[in-house]
């Protein structure tokens, strides 16, 4: 039995007017979650600050992994969780302290232009977590996610297929 809890998160599907959604590739040596080569591409995604509300995290976690402002919302999900993969290494990394994370997902509407778009510039004092991005069918984003995510990246494909292309 797992006692470590959930790490509060919120990820976005932002789709374009095509009904893609935005992916970025995360950095090779981003960190143990990134576990299987090929595997490095996914929708932006982050922590929830104490007390702050879900939808402007979503919206603060958008612009910056990614610079976006120009977005609209569409949807939300319940909650979804998925758990970390095993991990030993230092205890202040959030593999250690979490067991995985407890999602609230964001549909976006992007209303602006493609070279808003910029994941490599750190923003907020966070580094940047993407080094390319592209838009992509939303049904096949979980086949290019780490495989522990793949489930909710499924879910998400599910609850939010009006907004995507057909």
């Amino acid at each position: 039995m797992n006692d470590k809890p959930y790490r509060p998160n919120v990820g976005i599907a932002l789709f374009n007017v095509e009904g893609r959604v935005l992916i970025g590739r995360r950095f090779r040596g981003d960190g143990p979650e990134i576990i299987l080569p090929g595997l490095e591409w996914q929708m932006p995604q982050g922590g929830v600050d104490e007390g702050e509300d879900f939808r402007a995290a979503a919206l603060r976690e958008l612009w910056e992994e990614t610079g976006v402002k120009s977005a609209i919302h569409l949807a939300e999900t319940d909650w979804l969780a998925y758990d970390f993969p095993p991990y030993d290494g230092p205890s202040t990394h959030r593999l250690a302290r979490f067991r995985g994370q407890r999602q609230k997902w964001f549909a976006l509407r992007f209303v602006g232009r493609d070279d808003e778009i910029d994941p490599t510039t750190p923003r907020n004092g966070q580094p940047a977590e993407f080094d390319a991005w592209r838009w992509e069918r939303l049904d096949r984003v979980a086949d290019l996610v780490v495989p522990f995510r793949r489930e909710v990246y499924r879910e998400v494909a599910r609850q939010f297929a009006q907004f995507a292309c057909k």
